[in-house]
């Protein structure tokens, strides 16, 4: 059974930091995509950060709005992504959800329920 659980969110006074992490199973972990999206409130969801599967190209690719202040990245070993969040502002205010994608099967297309993430003073 796919599963991709979120943890690491919570409330933060802008300029903190979070980190998120991912843990998946039931699916070859190292050969998918792997992303974080967000969706803040009245808005459409939205990539903030993903790593390809090494056999793809393992770039990472992130918004512009979180260039220089998130890092994904992710341990095809332990079958977790992450993603380190410095210098938050209230606009990344969201729920964010664990996204696994195939770089080939665009129907493998799995997602966590999301972890919310409150950034206020």
């Amino acid at each position: 059974q796919v599963q991709l659980v979120e943890s690491g969110g919570g409330l933060v006074q802008p300029g903190g930091s979070l980190r998120l992490s991912c843990a998946a199973s039931g699916f070859t972990f190292s050969t998918y995509h792997m992303s974080w999206y967000r969706q803040g409130p009245g808005k459409e969801r939205e990539l903030v950060a993903r790593i390809s599967s090494l056999s793809y190209d393992g770039r990472t690719r992130y918004a512009d709005s979180v260039k220089g202040r998130f890092t994904i990245f992710r341990d095809n070993k332990k079958n977790t992504v992450s993603l380190q969040m410095n210098n938050l502002k209230p606009e990344d205010t969201a729920v964010y959800y664990c996204n696994a994608r195939h770089p080939e099967i665009d129907i493998w297309d799995y997602w966590g329920q999301g972890t919310q993430v409150t950034v206020s003073s």
